[in-house]
């Protein structure tokens, strides 16, 4: 049977708290009416990461491990998203610093027909837990540099939960080139520049001291590869037409 929902987890070097995030998710889905499945996406790992996934999913067959050999955060959201069978398709992050009781907000009839919905820690209503004044300066620092030279008034484009309509992720993650942290950029660019609605859902968010995030490094990269996807979008490789 076809779900009704796929979410898709990249998963590098996340055995401390992948399958407490697992079991968290199961105990949610199956309270819901809806069918589903999980893909868990580990690549890269140098730590149990993929073992932990792979016992998970004998136990619970809606929940799919697979191992991609090159690692890229960007590279293992776009084979899941791809590989996905669901009606809608949602990204998230194995650290859950959006409780998964939030997925709901993102769904029908929750949303009427969504076809992107991303999570924001910033937009009114939002509210962030625990985060240093040194990180959200960084993060804050990194998006003014994307709404300036990328996608003018999302606030929140890095937050790693967001939920995608069907044809339309099989529309953009077939276009995606950006395999590392700014995947989530080019995409929403591409959707921008195509003209797709693009809904910034706030929600609660709690901070990880355990976040792979670098504000300095990954600022410095992030407007790289927003030369790049600028430069994509001007050669014609994301193509000019809506699905």
């Amino acid at each position: 049977m076809k779900p009704y929902l796929s979410i898709i987890i990249p998963a590098f070097n996340e055995e401390t708290r992948l399958k407490s995030s697992l079991i968290k998710i199961a105990n949610y889905l199956n309270k819901q009416s809806y069918t589903y499945e999980v893909l868990i996406i580990e690549n890269g790992s140098n730590d149990r990461t993929l073992e932990i996934a792979q016992d998970f999913s004998y136990q619970n067959p809606q929940f799919i491990a697979i191992h991609e050999d090159q690692n890229g955060k960007g590279r293992a959201v776009r084979r899941g998203m791809l590989e996905a069978k669901g009606n809608y398709r949602f990204m998230c992050d194995a650290d859950l610093s959006m409780p998964i009781e939030e997925l709901s907000r993102f769904l029908p009839p929750e949303i009427d027909n969504p076809s992107i919905v991303i999570a924001s820690r910033e937009v009114k209503d939002a509210i962030r837990y625990d985060e240093p004044d040194f990180r959200h300066l960084g993060g804050r620092l990194i998006n003014l540099i994307i709404r300036i030279f990328a996608i003018p008034g999302i606030q929140d484009t890095q937050c790693g939960f967001k939920l995608f309509e069907e044809e339309l992720a099989k529309d953009l993650f077939e276009k995606q080139r950006i395999m590392g942290w700014a995947m989530d950029v080019e995409l929403l660019y591409i959707a921008n520049k195509l003209g797709y609605e693009i809904i910034e859902l706030p929600i609660p968010w709690y901070f990880s001291p355990d976040s792979k995030v670098s504000p300095v490094k990954d600022s410095i990269q992030m407007f790289i590869d927003i030369l790049k996807i600028r430069r994509n979008y001007r050669k014609g490789l994301y193509g000019q037409k809506k699905i």
